[in-house]
């Protein structure tokens, strides 16, 4: 092969794989994540389509099994799963310092990025009622540490002829036990 035709052939592997970290799924995945506004707009279409809206929320510090897991689950109850997430201070209030570890704007986007996730909204206040109220979902779910009756917004959610959902819980995978972990191995 010539100088000059393997210089070309180089030339268009390289410019191949510049169009291929240019990939969409990253704009795709922050595309998910909106205002409240933007949910509630996007919601209200979903259901005047006749879709059924699930809602959930939590601080999502360190994603892991757990999670993800629960996020399935919590996704195969409807046709659109909104995740609200603390903000960066309401984690710290209810946490403590030293949390989050993960700043909300990256929690937010590694949650767009799932399969299971359509929405993420972030909320200041230390609970959800709020972006409940606004939400008005469908099905609100909580993992199996929470009992329907301490669910906050079950009872709105209710009373709107939804149902609220309490997931099992996954021994062993919280994100404090995964932060212990780390911890007593360094």
């Amino acid at each position: 092969m010539s100088v000059d035709r393997k210089q070309r052939a180089e030339k268009h592997s390289t410019s191949r794989f510049k169009r291929a970290a240019k990939c969409k799924r990253p704009v795709q995945a922050m595309a998910k994540v909106k205002s409240l506004t933007a949910a509630v707009r996007a919601v209200r279409r979903a259901q005047a389509a006749g879709r059924r809206v699930v809602f959930t929320n939590g601080c999502f510090d360190l994603l892991h099994h757990g999670h993800t897991r629960y996020l399935e689950q919590a996704r195969s109850l409807g046709d659109l799963l909104i995740v609200a997430i603390n903000s960066d201070a309401s984690v710290r209030t209810l946490k403590g310092i030293g949390r989050p570890i993960v700043p909300a704007p990256e929690r937010a986007a590694v949650l767009a990025a799932l399969a299971a996730v359509d929405l993420v909204v972030t909320f200041e206040e230390l609970d959800p009622a709020q972006v409940i109220r606004a939400i008005r979902p469908d099905v609100l779910v909580k993992g199996g540490d929470w009992p329907v009756s301490q669910i906050v917004g079950a009872d709105f959610v209710l009373a709107r002829g939804g149902s609220v959902r309490s997931l099992p819980y996954v021994d062993g995978n919280s994100t404090t036990t995964l932060i212990r972990r780390i911890q007593s191995s360094s």
